[in-house]
């Protein structure tokens, strides 16, 4: 397990830039944390670190915003934050994607746990008391 402390937001690029380098094999990553936790901060300063020059925005209504990366090509970023129902994500080819073997991040994954895949990288997002974020993986 790993493990990265940042006390304010001028870290999140470091800690993002440490993430990048241990994600060999792993394609899918759900990230969990709580409201305002910044997972899709996070998720910007990742997507940086892996070359992607596209403007990063969380997909909290479109559902799923595609990005280029000279590493990752297409990189999948999901937001389930607003997901009312499992079949909204099968409408749109949900497990089309999960087989793609592309490079995955979800957000909210806790609101559809029962679809996910069985392996993927659980990132957490905690806030401590002193503003402080510790991610583990």
């Amino acid at each position: 397990m790993h493990e990265l402390r940042i006390s304010d937001l001028n870290q999140l690029q470091y800690a993002a830039d440490k993430f990048a380098e241990t994600l060999k094999d792993n394609k899918i990553i759900a990230f969990y944390g709580e409201m305002g936790a910044g997972k899709t901060t996070f998720i910007k300063a990742l997507c940086k670190a892996i070359g992607i020059n596209d403007e990063v925005n969380s997909p909290t209504f479109t559902i799923v915003n595609e990005y280029r990366s000279p590493l990752y090509s297409p990189v999948y970023h999901f937001d389930f934050y607003r997901i009312e129902s499992v079949n909204e994500l099968m409408e749109i080819g949900f497990y089309e994607y999960i087989d793609s073997g592309e490079l995955i991040f979800f957000e909210w994954p806790e609101k559809v746990d029962n679809i996910l895949p069985e392996e993927y990288l659980k990132v957490t997002i905690k806030v401590c008391e002193n503003g402080e974020r510790i991610i583990s993986w």
